[in-house]
């Protein structure tokens, strides 16, 4: 049955997974900015919220479930599957970072690393679908995704009622989704993606999605081929545009997070906030700001340089 992703539904769902989630704190980067800390989350992404939304309102068979990812989704997905009881196999591509590697891996979830994109991890998890019966988790073109997800701004709105905008990084675009249908308007919600895999921007230009360039630091998280066919018409409708941001942008925002908050970003967590501390992004006078920090499943990184 086909589900709608809006501010009700939303609504609807977080009391269903608001006993397996954190509330994760914001802070308060300066007067005008505020970060909503999703790094905080269990798992180490908001993409815990899309997992549980989906294990939780969905009829699970005997074969468990399947999902591909670049590597937070999977971790999402086993850690939702090892906290209800469920089997899980994830598919995971070469470029997932060790650390989500190691962390689908603590979670207990069946792993198979292959391929050199997203794409590729998805196609090897829908050939594992068809064989074993096991359901389908996808990590942005599903409507219990984005309910999920959207509870992020559901959260925000409470913690930070004022905002004016909402800077949030795209991948394969179920967080942005998420929020947009959440806010519809009432605050400007604009997408941050990397120059190196630009799919939202490429598809808002073309009309639909299209396939867009794989690459860049994030590739790990924000770089599936091309948006979400569930999740273009929210776009469309409710982001109000796109930023796109070079990798050392991304990388001076991670520095910029640890040495101003003591907050360790992975690159796709980050890339939001590039807009901002890069000034590809300038707020009006007095505009208020909410940046959400979406992960931090990395390794100990050297952030002095």
């Amino acid at each position: 049955m086909h589900k709608t992703v809006d501010r009700a539904a939303i609504a609807a769902t977080y009391p269903l997974i608001r006993p397996h989630i954190r509330q994760t704190p914001v802070l308060a980067w300066d007067r005008c900015v505020t970060l909503k800390l999703e790094l905080f989350q269990h798992a180490g992404s908001f993409k815990t919220r899309g997992a549980f939304a989906n294990l939780l309102t969905r009829d699970i068979p005997k074969a468990g479930v399947v999902a591909a990812s670049g590597g937070n989704h999977g971790a999402a997905v086993a850690y939702a599957a090892s906290r209800l009881g469920i089997e899980a196999k994830i598919f995971v591509p070469a470029i997932s970072s060790p650390a989500k590697i190691a962390r689908i891996r603590d979670f207990g979830a069946d792993l198979v690393v292959g391929g050199a994109a997203y794409a590729e991890a998805l196609a090897a998890s829908e050939a594992w679908m068809a064989q074993s019966g096991a359901l389908p988790v996808h990590a942005f073109d599903q409507a219990e995704t984005m309910l999920g997800q959207g509870t992020v701004a559901l959260e925000l709105e409470e913690q930070a009622p004022d905002l004016d905008t909402i800077l949030v990084a795209v991948g394969g675009g179920g967080l942005i989704g998420g929020i947009a249908a959440w806010y519809a308007g009432r605050a400007r919600v604009i997408g941050v993606e990397p120059e190196a895999s630009p799919t939202l921007h490429h598809a808002l230009a073309a009309g639909k999605p299209v396939d867009a360039p794989v690459g860049g630091l994030a590739a790990d998280s924000l770089a599936p081929r091309r948006v979400g066919d569930s999740v273009f018409p929210i776009a469309r409708a409710h982001v109000a545009r796109v930023v796109l941001v070079p990798d050392d942008a991304i990388r001076a925002a991670q520095i910029a997070l640890w040495g101003g908050a003591r907050v360790v970003a992975e690159p796709g967590g980050a890339t939001a906030f590039a807009a901002l501390h890069a000034g590809l992004y300038k707020p009006e006078a007095g505009e208020r700001v909410g940046v959400v920090v979406s992960g931090g499943n990395t390794m100990a990184v050297d952030f002095s340089r």
